[in-house]
Parts: structure tokens; C-alpha cells; sequence
């Protein structure tokens, strides 16, 4: 089904690409883009935002990636902002987070050359 991925790049795009993020913005950013647990309002425990554009993070799925379990990892290091949940048990859109500059290589999951799914920073890669 062809909407399917796209509708999830989309998604993907939504809740991880925005080449202007800060550490202090996790909260604003997150509400603005409903970010919440999948189908409820709960608060989600962290998030990850790539401060990149959406074709370089493209490219991971494409000659800037390889091959790393069911996922793909980016050949260089992305600069990330991690937002961390402060308020447990929060519900949209009263959720609090403590943001962190990052940078790391991402794992992400690519379907149809598009990425779909963030998996995680990676600080350590096993060779």
C-alpha cells in the first residue's frame, strides 16, 4: 500500500525533522506538533528531533546509510535534540520535557527509500 508509507514519512517528518530545533523549544515544538503517544494523548517518554532537512535524513535510506539489524544507520553524525519527559503520567498538551544537544549517528527504519521510524542515537557502534 503506497499511501501507507507516505502517510508514515509524513508522520516521520512531523515528529523528527526540524533543521531549527533548540533545547528550549522541546516543549512548544512537541505540542505544536501533537506529538503524544501513538492513538492516545499520553505524553511521550522522549523524542528526538534531527536538525537537518528532510532530503539529508532521505539519504540515510538511500548512499548515506547502511545496513544495521532491521534498521538503517547514518554514516555520519547528525546534530540531534533529545526531549526527555519531566512530567510522568502528563497528558497532551500539559507535557514538560527537558531538552539535550546531541550528536550522533541514527538508526532509522527506511521503507520504499523513505524513512519511516526513528529508532535511536547511536553513541557506540559494534563493527
Amino acid at each position: 500500500m503506497h499511501c501507507d508509507v507516505s502517510d508514515r514519512y509524513r508522520k516521520f517528518i512531523a515528529q523528527h525533522i526540524n533543521g531549527q530545533m533548540s533545547v528550549n523549544r522541546c516543549d512548544d515544538e512537541i505540542r505544536n506538533r501533537h506529538i503524544t503517544k501513538t492513538d492516545s494523548n499520553e505524553c511521550k517518554e522522549t523524542n528526538t528531533f534531527i536538525r537537518a532537512t528532510t532530503n539529508i535524513v532521505k539519504s540515510i535510506c538511500e548512499r548515506a546509510g547502511e545496513p544495521y539489524g532491521q534498521m538503517t544507520k547514518s554514516l555520519q553524525p547528525f546534530d540531534i535534540v533529545v526531549c526527555s519527559l519531566r512530567n510522568q503520567q502528563g497528558r497532551h498538551p500539559r507535557c514538560q520535557y527537558r531538552g539535550q544537544a546531541r550528536t550522533r549517528r541514527i538508526a532509522i527504519r527506511c521503507e520504499q527509500g523513505l524513512p519511516v521510524h526513528f529508532d535511536r542515537d547511536i553513541i557506540h557502534f559494534d563493527n
